[in-house]
């Protein structure tokens, strides 16, 4: 018997019509760095006395299937998790060129069926019912740019084949964290050391009485963008806006070429005033764990704009 090794690990993930109904076709193949989804269920001691020392048999507690996947930032795949992060883009096509826009705070997200399947063995676990709670970037000089999705799901099926069928597949393009930028209003912020950007839909799990122990949906409720910048302390410049209590926009880009990138837009951010704690000899950095909300004109706290040659998500 062949064992399971992630090298082989398959992800296949199809928008559905019904939650938690998994789609008969139209499965895409996914690339992923880990995932954690998959049923867990717990077992609960027996409180049971009068019978000796000896423990009597557990009960088996609720499923639950909640987990993080961490997936690659690239060109045409990461469109797919940003649609379950945001709901349904805009696309625009330009000559063959297609601008994908992203806004928050959508009433409504769609959900998911996720396939993992390990071939070896062979194992196949259906999740369905996905929906994305949260995406967390993390920004940095040199390295690989990944995003962690952590993921809600109603419930998983597992199988000796795959249903997925032969899931359609993209050329992966990766985006680089060497060719990122981050600006302020406009500007291009210099100084900056790492950042992280995390979006949260900050669901409420609807957790009801069922024969089958699993929640009956995951609902969206106040949305939440926050998230970090370390910087060299060589300017006031966001100082001065933390004292003050004004907002900026703040944006987090990269870019493969003039048709292919990827733009997160925060339209109203807010910094907290933070020390410059002095450690040593070394330069002094500073962290402005910012926190952005609804712009008032524009009546949405962040935009996404992934400009590729893929016509529709």
């Amino acid at each position: 018997m062949a064992r399971a090794r992630g090298a082989n690990s398959i992800m296949a993930a199809a928008f559905e019509t019904s939650y938690g109904i998994p789609p008969a076709s139209g499965y895409r193949k996914l690339p992923f760095v880990s995932s954690a989804l998959g049923d867990e269920q717990n077992l609960i001691p027996n409180d049971l006395l009068g019978y000796g020392r000896e423990p009597q048999p557990p009960s088996r507690d609720i499923v639950s299937n909640e987990g993080d996947v961490v997936v690659p930032v690239d060109l045409r795949n990461f469109g797919y998790w940003l649609k379950l992060l945001l709901g349904t883009p805009t696309s625009v096509d330009n000559s063959g060129v297609f601008t994908h826009t992203f806004v928050s705070g959508a009433l409504a997200l769609p959900s998911m069926s996720i396939e993992v399947g390990m071939p070896e063995v062979p194992s196949y676990g259906m999740n369905f019912g996905v929906r994305a709670n949260s995406m967390r970037i993390q920004l940095q000089r040199s390295g690989l740019l990944n995003a962690t999705m952590s993921l809600i799901a109603q419930g998983e099926t597992k199988a000796a084949s795959s249903s997925a069928g032969s899931p359609t597949e993209a050329v992966i393009e990766r985006f680089s964290q060497g060719l990122g930028e981050i600006k302020r209003n406009g500007t291009a912020l210099g100084q900056i050391v790492s950042a992280e950007l995390t979006y949260s839909n900050n669901l409420d799990k609807v957790e009801v009485i069922r024969p089958d122990g699993r929640i009956e949906d995951a609902d969206p409720a106040m949305v939440g963008v926050s998230g970090t910048v370390n910087v060299r302390f060589a300017d006031t410049v966001l100082l001065d806006q933390a004292v003050a209590g004004t907002a900026c926009e703040l944006s987090f880009g990269w870019a493969i070429s003039a048709d292919k990138s990827l733009l997160f837009t925060l339209h109203e951010v807010y910094l907290p005033k933070p020390k410059q704690p002095i450690s040593g000899p070394g330069g002094i950095q500073a962290a402005f764990a910012f926190q952005a909300a609804e712009d008032p004109t524009l009546q949405k706290t962040m935009t996404v704009a992934l400009e590729n040659d893929v016509s529709t998500y």
